[in-house]
């Protein structure tokens, strides 16, 4: 049987343990939170990010990473991206010599501008064939229904990318290989951000117009992006790509276009963020995808947009008025 320890209570993180778990894997979900991994051990509920599914009761909780992390196949990441540098650098030593690494953290670091999978492999010290990306539409409150939904497992091994979806395809849940591992992670980080301005604009009380031209624009930047890092431009027209972005742009389900919208009707980001229970990885992630975005020389205005709002504080409709006032060019991406 594949043993896989998923690392993070949060609401991703346990729809993921959940899916493994109905794949047929032996799962051991870890956290930090003593009361809280008590209650998913004990009642098979996780009482404060998806207190409405039953887990099954095959799911073993612990807040000791050794024991999580023994005999894995997999080790499945599920923390906010900001916290994985330190949070893999306590859990490194624990790994097992053939253990792969799984990312399902969309963001790009602070500082180094580095996609998840490389913080992986530096800190593990591993090599690309060792790690695993998942991205795709999966808001991990309609996965918890076990609604249908599909997803992109990426790994520059394609054998292994192919172990994984083995690990993860349930009845609901599809996953599908892919070796661009660049393509599947930028299209996963940068959709938060626009997944911000669609939400601002949503607050602002903009139409469907509005929308549309952020997602197919925002689209095009993170393509643009993503040709200048090596990656394949087809992979964002599939469910890393247009999929993920539709989803996070569309569903009240999003924390990104929740915390917009919030942005957009005039809160202020210290308010945002006191109502926001969950990490909004567009929030963080903005100044990084910006970042990296400048050392590659690529023009990203809507990113930059929601950086000027977001950390710099100004008011939405005045940034909405600098994009529409760019000089007009033709559609290309």
């Amino acid at each position: 049987m594949t043993r896989c320890a998923v690392m993070g209570t949060g609401s991703w993180g346990t729809a993921f343990a959940m899916i493994l778990a109905d794949a047929g894997c032996e799962v051991v979900l870890w956290g930090r939170r003593k009361e809280l991994v008590d209650a998913i051990d004990r009642d098979h509920v996780n009482p404060d990010y998806l207190p409405d599914l039953r887990l099954p009761e095959s799911i073993r909780a612990t807040t000791d990473p050794a024991e999580a992390l023994a005999g894995a196949d997999f080790a499945v990441l599920s923390v906010p991206s900001q916290t994985l540098r330190d949070n893999l650098a306590r859990w490194a030593p624990l790994l097992g010599p053939e253990t792969v690494l799984v990312s399902l953290m969309k963001g790009i670091e602070l500082g180094t501008a580095k996609r998840m999978s490389e913080v992986v492999q530096e800190v593990a010290g591993v090599g690309p064939e060792r790690v695993v990306v998942v991205s795709g539409p999966n808001l991990a409150g309609e996965i918890a229904n076990r609604q249908p939904a599909a997803t992109v497992v990426a790994c520059t091994d394609e054998a292994v990318a192919k172990r994984f979806q083995t690990a993860c395809h349930t009845p609901y849940f599809r996953p599908y290989t892919n070796t661009d591992v660049i393509g599947c992670e930028l299209g996963g980080a940068v959709k938060n951000v626009i997944g911000l301005a669609v939400g601002m604009a949503n607050g602002m009380g903009l139409g469907d117009n509005t929308k549309a031209t952020l997602i197919t624009r925002g689209l095009a930047e993170t393509t643009r992006l993503g040709l200048a890092l090596g990656a394949d431009a087809h992979t964002f027209a599939g469910l890393a790509g247009m999929g993920d972005l539709v989803a996070t742009c569309s569903s009240p389900l999003s924390r990104n276009n929740t915390f917009g919208t919030n942005l957009g009707r005039g809160m202020t980001l210290a308010e945002t963020i006191a109502a926001t229970s969950q990490t909004a990885e567009g929030v963080k992630s903005c100044e990084s995808v910006l970042d990296l975005a400048r050392r590659n020389g690529v023009d990203m205005p809507i990113v930059e947009a929601v950086v000027d709002v977001v950390h710099n504080g100004r008011p939405t409709q005045e940034v909405l008025k600098g994009l529409m006032a760019r000089s007009a060019k033709p559609e290309r991406r």
